[in-house]
């Protein structure tokens, strides 16, 4: 049965309350999304029923806490449907996850004169790694251009690909604009010389079907948090023949087979990239999250956001001197915006003075901001939780804020 947005807000506990004397009108998801009750419960059933270190212990609260711990991997391997458990690592997010693969697969196997391809609406978690390890091993980071929507110039893409290409790590739906890149082409033309592919999946995840095998990327990468789950959990994809040729990443407890002064070997996947006690708590609470999007149905989450997208975007447009930033023809429900003479900082203080959270700045997208030549834009970014109503509540309040900045 289809939950009625009414059902599916009063799940989420924080969206009853109130700011600076207003009801909260959250449209900051793309940042971090808000946890249903079913995730808190399961945090808190787990440090006041199971908690303890997992795996090895043979006491009943070690085996309990190492079931649901594991239990967690399963639900993931289902959701972003991997061939093994032993293809999902878990990490601290996203970023923990890409720098993973840039300190050991990429330290492996990127050498002087070979080229990695990112595009120009990366987040800097997906340009900073790479630029370090092109400065380690003397190699290139080339850049993929966009045209004036904020979309891949695919023929571009073409140019840049070569036998020296040795990566391609791009975003599959950018998290300042909510462009949804063409992910598939780019895997299979990566692939077609040679290349590996690392896809960002952090904004993306929440929004659209993931398949990793479907999409046939080496790598994927998301965060907990994006996915109504709690922060400081992530997961890397990897294909099990890479990841198993690839070195560890950190060194200590948990990651080894045996341990002596001459020689350490390794632990087997996943566990030779999970070095010490792993945030437990929150990858328990993590399942319940997932198990949350998937009682709704990502075609019914879609759907709600899609109408919320295209009716934001036509209110927004009536704004005198509004110009949206990214105007993709494929997009989730982000909206990006500049509006005539004012900084998108004072648009946030007065919008938080009635209650309403929108994110503004850069989004960790200075690149990107500078080939539009602007200091930042104003956010926001929709979930299957908001209204038409809060919609409404956010153009009042962006047109009472140019009425006293202009």
């Amino acid at each position: 049965m289809i939950q009625s947005i009414d059902d599916i807000r009063a799940d989420f506990p924080i969206l009853q309350r109130r700011v600076k004397g207003h009801p909260l009108v959250y449209l900051d998801n793309a940042a971090t999304t808000q946890k249903p009750k079913a995730v808190i419960d399961a945090l808190t059933h787990y440090y006041t029923n199971t908690n303890a270190n997992v795996h090895r212990g043979i006491h009943s609260l070690a085996e309990e806490a190492t079931a649901d711990f594991e239990a967690t991997r399963d639900t993931v391997k289902e959701f972003i449907n991997s061939a093994h458990r032993e293809e999902v690592i878990f990490s601290r997010g996203t970023t923990e996850s890409i720098n993973l693969v840039a300190y050991t697969w990429g330290r492996q196997n990127i050498k002087e004169g070979d080229e990695i391809i990112i595009s120009a609406m990366e987040h800097h978690s997906n340009i900073v790694p790479w630029q370090i390890l092109c400065e380690e091993k003397n190699a290139s980071l080339k850049i993929i251009p966009i045209n004036e929507h904020g979309e891949i110039i695919i023929e571009e893409f073409d140019k840049l690909l070569s036998p020296k290409t040795k990566l391609v790590s791009v975003v599959h739906v950018s998290n300042a604009m909510g462009t949804i890149n063409p992910v598939e082409e780019i895997i299979n033309k990566s692939h077609a010389v040679g290349a590996k592919v690392l896809i960002d999946g952090a904004q993306s995840s929440m929004h659209l079907d993931i398949d990793v095998q479907k999409l046939n990327c080496d790598f994927f990468a998301c965060s907990a948090h994006k996915l109504f789950g709690p922060t400081g959990i992530g997961v890397l994809y990897g294909k099990k023949e890479i990841l198993e040729s690839m070195p560890p990443f950190h060194g200590g407890g948990e990651m080894i087979k045996d341990c002596t002064f001459p020689k350490t070997t390794y632990a087997d996947l996943p566990y030779k990239f999970e070095a010490g006690t792993p945030n437990i708590g929150d990858t328990v609470a993590f399942k319940a999250a997932l198990e949350y999007i998937q009682s709704i149905g990502k075609a019914h989450i879609r759907k709600h956001e899609d109408e919320l997208l295209r009716y934001a975007t036509e209110q927004l447009l009536q704004i005198n001197g509004l110009k949206i930033i990214g105007t993709a023809r494929n997009k989730i429900s982000v909206i990006s915006f500049v509006i005539d003479g004012v900084h998108p900082q004072d648009v946030g203080i007065l919008l938080d003075n009635k209650g309403i959270a929108i994110r503004t700045g850069h989004h960790c997208a200075q690149p990107l901001m500078d080939l539009y030549k602007i200091p930042g834009t104003m956010r926001a970014s929709f979930a299957v939780y908001n209204t038409i109503d809060e919609v409404d509540k956010l153009v009042e309040g962006l047109q009472k804020a140019v009425k006293l900045l202009v």
